[in-house]
């Protein structure tokens, strides 16, 4: 029985591996889609700087302001290389394109580690949904700029081998594809997307800093999962959130959630734990939450070492990271806890 290339290949190669999601935006005014004719010229680039040993593409994504490459490195080939092999070039070759000389990319390229294949099957499928959350076309298989089409068998593009992805997939061709097809076809929610842009730092999360100033910062992890589920969105909204939690977590033992005032020791002790939270979820620092609430951060750090010296304080922030973001996000679809809102203003 004659055998297909990606029933040869399914097996696990023996050379570590890293799967590498790399990302380039460019600035306002410039088009990585300008022409055809430039399309064609970044796709062959990608699909040659793959060329070497070891290094395999798995997607890529071309839209207006981003280029993304899922990419299968060797274990200790650092994603730069495979970067500047392909962002300097296509950089060049857009300002030729459009006729205007001047800045491309709105900075480096940025290299995440995708830690797992189920984590490589998620980052294909947010990939596939990208164009339509930016607003490009009504489906993914719509957007031809990308590689999805071509592991889909929809059409043929020289030199991407579809085994690439297909390999995160159990099965010979026929049911590796099916299932590649199945998970793409699970169109993310709108916190999955928010999550993933501010993990991927495509927006960047907003907080207060200062009375009359606002900046932004990156988030990833289980605080980009907490600012995407907040409102308002951003930093502020995400403190709101575990805030709600510690409430709920001190009613349940104290009983009294309206006694929390904005001088009484329980609120003082409500802030500290926001901020001790705040700070191992590397959500922001604790004088970001001092802001937040208008506090002293002197004060505030005073009270976290107090919550660090108590019993009870300590097995509150020692539950699991991920359980206290899970619980913090289905609080906000709850009926208000009583109580709650006469505490409103710590």
């Amino acid at each position: 029985m004659e055998r297909h290339p990606l029933m040869e290949s399914s097996a696990p190669t023996s050379a570590p591996s890293a799967i590498w999601h790399i990302v380039w935006q460019v600035v306002e005014g410039r088009d990585l889609l300008a022409n055809p004719a430039l399309i064609a010229r970044i796709r062959s680039r990608v699909l040659a700087a793959h060329r070497q040993p070891g290094r395999e593409l798995l997607h890529y994504l071309l839209t207006p302001a981003e280029m993304h490459l899922l990419s299968r490195l060797p274990a200790r080939t650092a994603p730069g290389e495979l970067a500047r092999a392909i962002g300097n070039i296509v950089a060049r070759w857009v300002r030729q394109a459009q006729g205007a000389p001047g800045v491309v990319f709105a900075g480096p390229y940025r290299a995440y580690a995708i830690e797992s294949d189920e984590a490589a099957r998620n980052e294909l499928r947010m990939l596939a949904w990208r164009p339509v959350a930016l607003g490009l076309c009504k489906a993914p298989t719509h957007h031809t700029s990308s590689s999805l089409r071509v592991t889909l068998a929809l059409r043929r593009v020289e030199g991407f081998k579809v085994w690439g992805p297909l390999r995160l997939f159990k099965g010979e061709l026929p049911e590796a594809r099916a299932a590649f097809s199945a998970r793409v076809a699970s169109r993310p929610s709108a916190i999955e997307i928010r999550q993933w842009e501010l993990s991927r730092g495509m927006v960047l999360a907003p907080g207060d800093a200062g009375t009359f100033s606002e900046v932004t910062r990156p988030v990833h992890g289980l605080a980009a999962a907490l600012v995407a589920a907040s409102q308002p969105p951003g930093i502020d909204g995400a403190l709101m959130l575990l805030e709600r939690w510690v409430r709920v977590k001190l009613a349940l033992r104290d009983g009294d959630a309206s006694a929390l005032s904005s001088h009484t020791l329980a609120g003082a002790r409500v802030r500290a734990l926001v901020a001790s939270l705040a700070v191992q979820l590397d959500l922001c620092s604790a004088a970001s939450v001092a802001r937040h609430y208008g506090r002293a951060k002197a004060t505030l750090s005073e009270r976290m070492a107090a919550c660090r010296d108590s019993a009870e304080d300590r097995a509150i922030l020692g539950l699991p990271l991920g359980r206290i973001v899970e619980e913090s996000i289905a609080l906000r679809c709850a009926q208000p806890v009583a109580g709650y809102r006469d505490a409103a203003v710590l």
